[in-house]
């Protein structure tokens, strides 16, 4: 059996010059970079020009599909350090041009006023099935070549009750609750925690959108893609531990979807809350 993939060092980066760092992929998707990939990476190039400082929030646009052949160069812009904030931009570069944007805040830790909206009540990762189990029946249906890629074991495993992107059922709401994790040990640095949620954190959203027009990722001639994320890091967490990752899509329009995602640790603190809007385009066959 296929072992999965190590995030911590796939996500590794070399550092090239001072403000300059590069990064390679796993040569084994359908032709271009997870998304997840390169939030994950961007963040962790400016983590490497900040010290003492935890990362706040991160907001940032895909702008070309990355080729995971090539590696990407991450150039990091110290666009100011503060008495409280640090920010920095990130660039990632590919054959010269722009494939993606980032630009975060790290803060001193504090304290101060505190709440948030309760964890919802569903049903915990010991009741449900792992991903592949729950994908089994429809991963037979697909050609060898993309059965053997989504059969692989993914670095973020993930227990819930909705699709993971195959055609849901009919009167499907817009909105999911699925459990992540990290599959491999993370170590001991709080930052790459984050880190990694970061990249878990561009999973399952744009299907989320999906679900109450029918359609997922095998459907013929839908065209999808993240076009910007956002992420807020509340509080810090040990991504080792199981995650809920509640999500719901309050708008679709003009060929794309909006999502917003909360994640909760498993003693119910919210730790993180995303947003994305994606490309969700049913492309017309050609005449």
């Amino acid at each position: 059996m296929d072992l999965p993939e190590r995030l911590v060092e796939t996500l590794a980066l070399e550092r090239i010059e001072v403000n300059l760092f590069r990064g390679t992929s796993p040569n084994e998707g359908p032709g271009r970079i997870f998304g997840g990939q390169v939030i994950a990476q961007s963040l962790l190039a400016a983590y490497e020009t900040v010290e003492d400082r935890v990362c706040h929030s991160l907001h940032c646009y895909f702008i070309r599909p990355g080729d995971p052949t090539i590696p990407i160069l991450f150039e990091v812009d110290r666009s100011r350090d503060g008495g409280s904030f640090t920010t920095r931009r990130v660039v990632a570069i590919q054959r010269g041009q722009q494939i993606f944007n980032l630009a975060a805040s790290f803060q001193d830790v504090e304290q101060g006023y505190e709440h948030q909206f309760p964890m919802p009540s569903v049903p915990g990762p010991d009741e449900l099935d792992d991903e592949l189990t729950a994908q089994k029946k429809q991963l037979e249906k697909l050609p060898e070549p993309m059965r053997k890629m989504m059969s692989r074991p993914r670095p973020i495993e993930m227990r819930g009750r909705d699709s993971f992107g195959w055609t849901p059922p009919e009167n499907a709401e817009p909105n999911s609750n699925v459990w992540i994790r990290a599959r491999e040990p993370i170590g001991d640095d709080p930052h790459m925690h984050q880190v990694v949620l970061a990249y878990a954190s561009d999973m399952n959203l744009l299907s989320t959108a999906m679900r109450p027009h029918r359609v997922g990722w095998q459907t013929p001639g839908l065209q999808s893609a993240s076009l910007d994320h956002a992420m807020w890091f509340h509080k810090p967490s040990n991504f080792n531990d199981w995650h809920l990752y509640a999500q719901d899509s309050p708008s679709a329009s003009g060929g794309r979807g909006f999502v917003r995602g909360s994640i909760y640790d498993k003693d119910g603190n919210l730790v993180a809350s995303v947003a994305q809007e994606g490309l969700m385009r049913q492309r017309q066959p050609k005449a």
